[in-house]
């Protein structure tokens, strides 16, 4: 009795924490167990993001690839596209790289070429450089007839020329304007240089060419202007190619258009040797009397008014002299040095006297 009573006083006796304490207690182990987790997976996954989302390649790679990126990608998109190719190992790898880049927002639509296993940085400084586009450059002078700007673009892509012909062949499908309705290709190619990225078709190509006429047609005001001449836009457009045929020196184009529309309003012949040109062989040589004599709607020397059609593809200086030529009495020119420059003549008697000049400089 003496030991239980002893024992159970001293059992009693033993102090005890509080249950608010305990509570506490238990709170803070949680919390605390809590952030430990929490770290963990902080840690775990940067070390899983480091390792396996933004991988990435060191130097500038090794090999070649080509890579499309199409307009309206975005650098997650372009970013997928290159570890696609194998040219980065990760698509975050990228578009980390990129976010730092202000430039890179500019990156534009095309093929370029890459490498592969390029670092992310590497990868983006190519994007960004012009001479990574793959393309073909094609340029066209002015005053180019249909059938060499067909072989030049056929010397200078991978397209052919049998293509390019039947393209062509069908003028409406390649976005002439309204007023060429009906009207052969010729003339509508505005002579300026174009890349084509690889893959462009026929139709692509000539297609670019005439939205670069209605462009220029557009800012010259052609059929607007065109009214004030009595010429419709075909016909100015018509002239213009015979202007930039016969002018070697374009500051002459305005008075060579007087010459042509003093001889339009007079009823006289143009007189053209370039529209004559057009219906011979290439490498004709010079004009002899039977060529003068040839019974061809070309031939203006023959034949009053214009030809039926542009013989070649004129610039904008040469459309410009046909819709606001130079007002003045010249009814005849030629060329009067090797340089290219053009004499002018209102009568018969003048222009004799500069075709002995031309030959007297060597040009005749």
């Amino acid at each position: 009795m003496t030991d239980q009573l002893g024992l159970s006083h001293e059992d009693e006796a033993t102090p005890r924490p509080p249950y608010g304490r305990r509570r506490l207690v238990i709170g803070a182990v949680g919390l605390a167990v809590i952030g430990i987790v929490v770290a963990v997976i902080l840690v775990g996954s940067h070390i899983v993001h480091s390792l396996f989302g933004s991988a990435d390649y060191s130097g500038n790679g090794y090999g070649s690839v080509q890579v499309q990126i199409n307009p309206g990608d975005s650098l997650t998109t372009i970013g997928q596209e290159l570890a696609d190719a194998n040219v980065v190992a990760s698509s975050s790898a990228f578009t980390d790289a990129a976010s730092s880049n202000p430039r890179a927002a500019s990156i534009g639509p095309g093929y370029y070429k890459l490498h592969l296993h390029m670092s992310s940085s590497a990868a983006l400084a190519l994007l960004l450089d012009p001479a990574s586009l793959v393309q073909a450059r094609v340029t066209i002078p002015e005053g180019r007839r249909l059938r060499d700007i067909i072989a030049t673009i056929a010397a200078n892509t991978s397209i052919s020329s049998a293509d390019l012909e039947t393209a062509a062949k069908n003028p409406s499908a390649l976005g002439v304007p309204s007023w060429g309705a009906g009207h052969p290709l010729e003339g509508f190619l505005f002579p300026a240089t174009y890349n084509f990225p690889p893959k462009t078709t026929a139709v692509q190509a000539l297609s670019a060419m005439v939205t670069r006429f209605n462009q220029e047609a557009t800012s010259i005001h052609l059929v607007a202007d065109a009214k004030a001449t009595g010429l419709s836009p075909y016909q100015v457009l018509t002239l213009a190619s015979i202007i930039e045929r016969e002018g070697r020196v374009q500051s002459d184009f305005p008075k060579i258009a007087e010459v042509f529309y003093n001889r339009l309003h007079q009823g006289m012949a143009l007189q053209s040797d370039a529209t004559l040109y057009y219906v011979l062989p290439p490498d004709h040589g010079g004009l002899t009397s039977s060529d003068l004599q040839l019974d061809s709607p070309y031939n203006t020397r023959i034949n009053v008014g214009l030809p039926p059609t542009p013989i070649a593809s004129p610039g904008e200086t040469a459309l410009n002299a046909a819709l606001h030529p130079a007002h003045g009495p010249y009814l005849y020119f030629v060329t009067i040095d090797k340089a290219g420059h053009a004499g002018f003549a209102k009568t018969l008697d003048e222009f004799n006297v500069l075709v002995a000049q031309s030959r007297r400089n060597g040009v005749q």
